[in-house]
C-alpha cells in the first residue's frame, strides 16, 4: 500500500490514435503537479471499449507522451518509463478485478441486473420523444424477481449491471470550481457493466483510481459531469474521494472547441465546395468507404486517407494532435510551454520556461476557471523565439534529426555538408523545422523541371524596367560561367562587380533576377548561400532555361 501522504496523479486515455491537444495538457498537468509534490505520475490504458481499442493506436499516444518529454512512473513500459506494482495498467487485462467488485454492488443491493434488449430502450427513447419528456430509465429490471433473474441468466439472456442512483442530493468538491452540486433526481440508474461483459468507463475509472491510489484527479472539464457518478460508485464500495480539479476547455480562436473532428470538418466543406461525388484516385478510398463517410458525419477518414485528401483539394489541415505539431516542425518544448498557459500561469507573470520551471512552479491553486484559447500565432512567435535562441550546431543537429524522420527526402539529396549549409542558411528565417523544407522544395527539383509562375514578383523582377532582369541575366550568364571558385565569398565579389557594371551598383537589381531564375520564385536562402547549395552546373543550366522561356515568362515583352 502506498504511503497515503504522497500525491499519485494519472493520465487514462484510451488507445484511439494520437494524442489530441486537449489530453497532452491533462497529462501536463498531472506530470507537472506530481513532480512539483514529489509524487508519483501514473499512466493507465483504458482500452474496455472493444469497438474504439487497437495496440497500434495505442502505442501513437506513448510516442506523443514519449516526444514532449513527459515520463511516468507507472504504467506501460515503453522505452525507460513504466511498470509498477498496482498494474495490469490495461483496463481490459483487469476483468477479474472488476467482476469482484460488481459482486459486492450486487450483494449489497446497490447494482442490479437489467435484461431490456437495445431495440426495447430505443422504443422507450422514441416514446418519451414523442411525449417531449426527457427519457429516463424506469428501473423495471429492479422490480423482477430472484426465480425470474435466474431463469434469464440460465437461458443465457444478455444484460448489463445498473448502479441503483440513491434519492438525494450529490456533492462534488472541486479545487478548481469549488462545490458542486447535483439535485435529487438528475441521474438516472447507470450502466456499470455492459453486455459484454466489459465494465463502462465509469466504473473502472472509479474501481482503478481506488486500487492505484489516485490521490489527484487532474483532468478537463468535460469529465465534470461524469464524477458525480463517480463519487456514488466510490461511496458504495467505501473508497475515498480522490481531489478533483476539472480544468477548463480548449477553444479554437472563433469560440468553437478544439476537436479532432476540426479536420474533418474542413475536408468535408471543400468536398462539398467542389461538388467531389467519388473519391479521388490518389487517396485510395473506396468507393462505398467514401459514399458511408459523405453520409454519416460521425465517421472520420483514417489519417492516412484525411492527409492525401488535403493533398489533393490543396488545403492545410489544422494542427489538433501532438503528432501534427511535431510533423508541422514545433519543438516539443515549445509545445509544452505553451500547453501548460493553456489554463494555467505562473505567480510572476512570465510566459516562457522550461519544464524543469513547470515542474518546480506548479500548482493548482493558479489554474483559472475561464476557457483557454488556442492561438496558433502565439505557439509559432514561441517557436520561433526558441528557434532563434539556439546555437548554429544545435539548429543544424535537431534540424537534421527532424528531417530525417518527416522529409528524408533532404537527406537524400544532400552529402553531409551540403544539408549542414542548407540548414544554416535558414535558420534566421524560419518559424518551424517545416519551413525551410516547404520554401526549399525548388532544390530538390531537377533542372529540367523547374518553372517560373506567371505571378506579379516573378514578372516585376524579370520583365519589367529597360534593361529588364532578364536582359540583365542574359549580360551575367557569361560572367557566371566563368567563376571558378563557387563558393559565398567569391560569388558575393562577382555580384557586387556585376552591380556595378549592370545596376548602377544596385546588387538586387541582379541578386533578384538570379534568384527566380534558379529557384522559381521571389524567396530562397539568401542568394549566395542559395547558389552554393544548387551547384554551379544547376545554377547555370536554370539559368540558361530561364532565359529560353523568356517568350513563356514575359509574353509581349
Amino acid at each position: 500500500m502506498a504511503d497515503p501522504s504522497i500525491v499519485r496523479t494519472r493520465f487514462a486515455p484510451s488507445p484511439t490514435g494520437h494524442l489530441h491537444v486537449g489530453g497532452a495538457r491533462s497529462a501536463l498537468f498531472c506530470w507537472a503537479y506530481a513532480r512539483r509534490q514529489g509524487g508519483r505520475f501514473l499512466l493507465r490504458i483504458e482500452d474496455t471499449d472493444q469497438k474504439r481499442s487497437s495496440d497500434a493506436a495505442g502505442l501513437a499516444f506513448l510516442e506523443d507522451l514519449a516526444w514532449l518529454g513527459i515520463d511516468w512512473d507507472e504504467g506501460p513500459e515503453h522505452n525507460t518509463c513504466g511498470g509498477g506494482e498496482a498494474g495490469p495498467y490495461f483496463q481490459s487485462q483487469r476483468l477479474d478485478i472488476y467482476n469482484e467488485h460488481f459482486d459486492r454492488l450486487i450483494e449489497s443491493g446497490a447494482a442490479y441486473r437489467a435484461f431490456e434488449t437495445p431495440e426495447e430502450l430505443n422504443e422507450a427513447r422514441k416514446i418519451a420523444r414523442a411525449n417531449k419528456q426527457a427519457y429516463r430509465y424506469d428501473r423495471a429490471s429492479l422490480n423482477l424477481s430472484d426465480e425470474t433473474i435466474q431463469q434469464y441468466l440460465d437461458e443465457g439472456r444478455p444484460h448489463v449491471l445498473r448502479f441503483k442512483v440513491p434519492d438525494r442530493e450529490i456533492v462534488v468538491q472541486d479545487v478548481v470550481l469549488g462545490e458542486v452540486r447535483l439535485a435529487p433526481g438528475e441521474l438516472e440508474d447507470f450502466v456499470i457493466r455492459k453486455a459484454d461483459g466489459f465494465p463502462t468507463y465509469h466504473f473502472a475509472v472509479v474501481v482503478d483510481d481506488a486500487l492505484m491510489e489516485v490521490s489527484h484527479v487532474i483532468r478537463g472539464q468535460e469529465h465534470l459531469a461524469n464524477t458525480s457518478k463517480h463519487v456514488l460508485l466510490q461511496e458504495a464500495l467505501g473508497f475515498r474521494h480522490p481531489a478533483y480539479a476539472h480544468v477548463s476547455l480548449i477553444f479554437n480562436p472563433d469560440g468553437s472547441k478544439m476537436s479532432k473532428r476540426d479536420k474533418d470538418k474542413l475536408l468535408r466543406a471543400r468536398v462539398k465546395e467542389q461538388g467531389l461525388e467519388s473519391p479521388p484516385v490518389e487517396t485510395g478510398i473506396a468507393a462505398d468507404a467514401w459514399a458511408i463517410w459523405l453520409k454519416d458525419k460521425t465517421i472520420q477518414l483514417s489519417t492516412e486517407q484525411a492527409v492525401l485528401l488535403a493533398e489533393v483539394l490543396d488545403i492545410e489541415l489544422p494542427e489538433i494532435d501532438v503528432a501534427d505539431f511535431e510533423k508541422a516542425g514545433y519543438l516539443p518544448e515549445v509545445l509544452l510551454n505553451y500547453l501548460a498557459l493553456l489554463g494555467w500561469s505562473p505567480a510572476d507573470g512570465r510566459e516562457q520556461f522550461d519544464a524543469d520551471f513547470l515542474c518546480s512552479n506548479f500548482d493548482l491553486d493558479r489554474i483559472v476557471k475561464s476557457p483557454a484559447k488556442f492561438d496558433r500565432d502565439k505557439l509559432l512567435a514561441f517557436n520561433l523565439d526558441a528557434l532563434q535562441e539556439m546555437s548554429e550546431d544545435e539548429f543544424v543537429s535537431r534540424f537534421r534529426g527532424w528531417c530525417e524522420v518527416h522529409h528524408p527526402e533532404y537527406r537524400r539529396h544532400f552529402d553531409e555538408a551540403t544539408f549542414d549549409h542548407f540548414a544554416r542558411a535558414n535558420k534566421e528565417r524560419c518559424k518551424s523545422f517545416l519551413d525551410p523544407v516547404k520554401s526549399g522544395r525548388f532544390f530538390l527539383m531537377d533542372d529540367e523541371a523547374l518553372e517560373w509562375p506567371a505571378i506579379k514578383p516573378v514578372r516585376k523582377a524579370l520583365c519589367n524596367g529597360e534593361p529588364s532582369g532578364l536582359d540583365r541575366l542574359e549580360a551575367m550568364l557569361p560572367v557566371l560561367r566563368e567563376v571558378e571558385d563557387w563558393t559565398a565569398s567569391s560569388l558575393e565579389a562577382t555580384f557586387d562587380s556585376l552591380a556595378q557594371e549592370h545596376a548602377e551598383g544596385n546588387l538586387g537589381k541582379v541578386a533578384q533576377p538570379v534568384r527566380i531564375a534558379v529557384s522559381g520564385g521571389p524567396v530562397s536562402p539568401p542568394i549566395f548561400d542559395t547558389l552554393v547549395i544548387l551547384g554551379k552546373a544547376s545554377c547555370i543550366r536554370r539559368i540558361e532555361r530561364c532565359l529560353e522561356n523568356r517568350d513563356v515568362i514575359c509574353p509581349g515583352n
